[in-house]
């Protein structure tokens, strides 16, 4: 575990009747006498019915670990995964990869208008050329779903970093997400790319660049 870190809390949600709350709850207490979460809730979700729609709770055991909303059977090598992975990019990154995969977008733009630099977890599958289809695809709804938020426009030096990589797909893709920003801070990294060694990925500018020219961006 990075000690450098402060441990995660968790809360955790569980029911009377649930046969898999048991074990999430186990391996939660075994983190918190280990030291590797700091702080431990737990509520019965048959005496606090409410609390089902408040936090988009669908079925029991749910944990709220660190950024993490976990649903289902949990086993404990899975939560202590789940706990050193909070605070980190990669880890975000994790979590929103599974997440695409389960077809739960919203949960995932939820998050992120939640906390704008949580965009960054979504830029790491986007900078892998072997990320799955699903997940590249899901990548694309959340973006088109994010068009003119505060937060990608607070990620456009992110995408503007892989508007430079070596790879023309994460290139067009970065172009591509830049031109949804609506900021005026992601026309130099596209005009750049006007001269990119790749056709596509000049089209792609030049077509972000004209969607931007028409959000009433200047371009000069």
């Amino acid at each position: 575990m990075n000690n450098t870190v402060s441990p995660p809390d968790a809360l955790m949600v569980l029911g009377s009747r649930c046969p898999h709350c048991p074990t999430v709850l186990q391996g939660l207490s075994e983190l918190i006498k280990q030291g590797r979460i700091g702080r431990l809730e737990v509520i019965n979700l048959e005496l606090r019915p409410d609390l089902a729609e408040k936090l988009g709770i669908r079925a029991v055991p749910w944990v709220r670990l660190g950024p993490f909303e976990l649903e289902g059977l949990r086993s404990p090598a899975e939560l202590k995964q789940w706990a050193e992975r909070a605070g980190s990019s990669e880890g975000l990154a994790e979590y929103f990869q599974e997440l695409l995969k389960e077809g739960k977008l919203q949960q995932v733009v939820d998050h992120i208008r939640r906390d704008p630099p949580a965009l960054k977890g979504l830029l790491v599958p986007l900078a892998d050329t072997e990320a799955e289809l699903q997940v590249r695809l899901g990548i694309g709804a959340v973006m088109e779903d994010l068009a003119g938020s505060e937060a990608l426009q607070a990620g456009v030096a992110d995408l503007g970093e892989l508007t430079r990589h070596e790879q023309a797909l994460v290139r067009n893709d970065a172009c591509h997400y830049l031109g949804m920003s609506a900021s005026p801070e992601a026309v130099p990294y596209l005009r750049a790319r006007l001269e990119d060694s790749d056709p596509g990925v000049v089209e792609v500018a030049q077509e972000a660049l004209e969607v931007l020219q028409d959000a009433g961006i200047t371009l000069h």
